[in-house]
């Protein structure tokens, strides 16, 4: 495995990059002491696709629905009558 200065490092980073991209592995150091690994990583996994329209038909909205709980609403910031 191949050592870097940091030195070098920063001057050939984009090249450094591809390297390590295409699984070269590589140590950065400074001073002559090994600071960190550099490795390619990993692919994320695919994720499954999302199914669109899965609950079409389990799903209703009451007539309602403007109006829900409206007297109970109230009496919680009016009080009771």
């Amino acid at each position: 495995m191949e050592t870097f200065n940091i030195h070098y490092a920063k001057t050939h980073l984009s090249q450094l990059v591809e390297r390590a991209a295409k699984g070269e592995s590589f140590v950065i150091a400074k001073a002559g002491k090994p600071l960190v690994k550099v490795t390619a990583l990993e692919e994320a996994p695919a994720r499954a696709p999302q199914i669109i329209g899965f609950m079409k038909d389990g799903l209703s909205v009451p007539d309602d629905f403007d109006t829900m709980f409206q007297k109970e609403i109230e009496e919680m910031f009016y009080g009771s009558e």
